[in-house]
Parts: structure tokens; C-alpha cells; sequence
């Protein structure tokens, strides 16, 4: 008999396309607990292009974030700021996920270990916690073979995560759609 996963106190998963208003459903969340609140990006700056992507994203969030970057030491970095009326907010996770195979094939990291340990970790985590990533799974299967891994990696994680959390959001065209549970 296998037993139900601990249910995270207060976990939101956002999930969506590109564009679809995630990222700023998540932080309305995030912005409405009051507290101080910490913005996790995963995002690595590749590029001239990527840079200032993420200046734009500073600069939308406005003052009162603490911004965080962090790659791939997720589990990390959430036991360091999770902390009782903080609003924490990952994004994405799909970022992360890029990041941990980019390293997995370079003998640096276990991309299904560091999950495992996230999701474990999550139902422990004091204060709001929001995770955002990107849904890649309603398109066509990819025509190479790391592009079906990052699929299938993601789908499990967002699996595994929803199970935990009391809230799953869909958005799409801006809208947030309740996957389970109800607004926080």
C-alpha cells in the first residue's frame, strides 16, 4: 500500500506557456503575502539578449525583491530563505531543469536525484512558496533525443510536485485556470 506524499503548507505550482502570464500570477501571489519576499531566478545569461531580459524582469518586479540567482543549487538555496511570512518565488523551473542536464552530461550533477530532493524537500519549507514553469508537454514529441529527456524530466517533476501542493494553476492568454485547489 503506498501512502500519500506530505502535503506542502502553503506551495503554489504555475504552470504555463510562454507568454501566458505565469511568471506575474506568481508574483501577485507572492506580492500579496505582505513580508518580504525573494525572487529565485534560475536563468543563466547567456547572451546580450538574455541580460537584458532579465534587466526588463528587475525592473517590471519593482523595489521590495530580494532577487536570488541560483542555477542549480535549488534545494540549497530554498533551505537558506524559506522562513515563516517570507514569500519565496522560483522561476522557472524549466530554467533549472536546463541547467541540471547541461551539467548531468558533464559528470556534474543527477537531474532525477536533485528532483527527488526537491520535491522531498518542498512539504518541509516554511512561508509561500511559488514555483512557475514552463508546460512543454501538449506540443509534438521533440525530434531529438535530449529535447524528449527535458520533456519527460519536466513532466515528471510537475507531476511529482503537484502531488505535494495544495495549489496547481494552469494559466493561459493571461488567465489563471485552478488545476486543484483554490485561490490562496
Amino acid at each position: 500500500m503506498t501512502t500519500a506524499p506530505a502535503m506542502a503548507a502553503d506551495l503554489t505550482l504555475v504552470l504555463g506557456g510562454a507568454r501566458s502570464g505565469k511568471s506575474r500570477y506568481a508574483e501577485g501571489l507572492v506580492t500579496a503575502l505582505g513580508g518580504p519576499r525573494v525572487y529565485v531566478a534560475t536563468s543563466r545569461i547567456w547572451d546580450a539578449e538574455m541580460a537584458e531580459r532579465v534587466a526588463r524582469h528587475r525592473e517590471d518586479r519593482g523595489p521590495g525583491w530580494t532577487t536570488v540567482e541560483e542555477p542549480r543549487d535549488l534545494t540549497g538555496m530554498l533551505r537558506r530563505h524559506a522562513a515563516a511570512g517570507t514569500g519565496l518565488l522560483v522561476d522557472c523551473l524549466t530554467l533549472w531543469l536546463t541547467n541540471l542536464m547541461m551539467a548531468e552530461e558533464e559528470g556534474l550533477a543527477d537531474v532525477a536525484a536533485e528532483t527527488v530532493a526537491l520535491v522531498d524537500l518542498l512539504p518541509a519549507l516554511p512561508g509561500r512558496v511559488v514555483l512557475v514553469s514552463n508546460e512543454v508537454g501538449l506540443g509534438i514529441v521533440p525530434d531529438n533525443a535530449m529535447a524528449r529527456r527535458f520533456r519527460d524530466h519536466a513532466g515528471r517533476l510537475h507531476q511529482s510536485i503537484a502531488a505535494v501542493a495544495p495549489r496547481v494553476v494552469l494559466t493561459v492568454a493571461g488567465l489563471p485556470m485552478f488545476v486543484k485547489g483554490t485561490p490562496a
